[in-house]
């Protein structure tokens, strides 16, 4: 699993970005947060996650706080 940093969180929309070891934004959907709400996570935090791809291209999968 990769590692990264939620770099921002829009929680009426239900979803946020992670910023990835290699720098880029990746984003992901209240969905595909487990073992955890989404309304539970704060910017900055450390998350693991695999790397997948939605409709509109590459997103995070199985995020999870460290």
């Amino acid at each position: 699993m990769a590692e990264g940093t939620i770099k921002r969180l829009i929680a009426d929309k239900g979803y946020g970005f992670i910023l990835t070891e290699s720098g880029s934004d990746l984003f992901f959907h209240m969905s595909n947060v487990e073992g955890t709400s989404f309304e539970s996570l704060q910017e900055r935090q450390r998350v693991t996650y695999t790397e997948g791809r939605g409709p509109k291209g590459p997103r995070a999968e199985s995020v999870r706080p460290i």
